[in-house]
């Protein structure tokens, strides 16, 4: 009886670049990779589509070492100097109607990173990144007029890891009025994208005088 071997570990992504198509055992069927990207993802103002945006813009802006982006990565982004940086964003504005604005806040809570070597989710729930990266899609007002592709209408709220972990009031999510608020506290610096890398740079530094 002979005995498959299963590979089992972890996906090795490769990056795309949109020409691939859709095949059957090596036979293209004339249905490209970028076709399937402009039907899934034209949505960018989508939260979870959002997000990603959120992400690629931020490592565009902090060179990322990474290639692609991974999912379960423990944090989102390795800049060149070995910072690591976790992004999360937010929108006053959704795809759906709405009666208002939504209220800004982001998820700041600890997690349990995942284990690619072992399986699951392995240790103690931790922030695993150096620097938050808090980036705002901040058009408020006109739907017909939000871009997640111009760069000017992102908002990014830079705070070290350090500074979080100190905080006395909700480990789970901050709100905008209180990044703002707590400015000082935070040492949070508030960047638009050009300005982003240094910001970074700064908080990694911040986090250094806690040490």
């Amino acid at each position: 009886m002979t005995t498959i071997k299963q590979n089992l570990g972890p996906v090795e992504v490769t990056k795309k670049n949109g020409q691939e198509t859709f095949h059957k055992n090596g036979i293209s069927q004339g249905i490209s990779l970028i076709d399937f990207w402009s039907w899934s993802t034209s949505d960018l103002v989508l939260n979870i589509t959002r997000g990603v945006v959120a992400e690629f813009i931020v490592a565009k802006a902090l060179n990322a070492k990474e290639e692609v982006r991974i999912e379960w990565a423990p944090y989102d982004i390795t800049t060149p100097e070995g910072i690591a940086v976790e992004v999360k964003s937010a929108a006053y504005l959704q795809s759906w109607k709405q009666d208002k604005p939504s209220t800004i806040q982001f998820n700041v809570e600890r997690t349990t990173p995942l284990d690619d070597k072992k399986g699951g989710y392995q240790g103690m729930t931790r922030r695993a990144a150096d620097v938050y990266v808090f980036a705002l899609l901040a058009e408020k007002e006109d739907k017909s007029k939000v871009d997640p592709l111009n760069l000017e209408q992102w908002k990014f709220y830079v705070v070290p890891k350090q500074t979080l972990e100190m905080r006395k009031r909700s480990q789970q999510s901050i709100t905008l009025n209180s990044l703002i608020n707590e400015r000082d506290e935070l040492k949070m610096e508030e960047a638009d994208f050009s300005q982003l890398k240094k910001a970074v740079e700064n908080a990694a530094a911040a986090n250094k005088s806690f040490k």
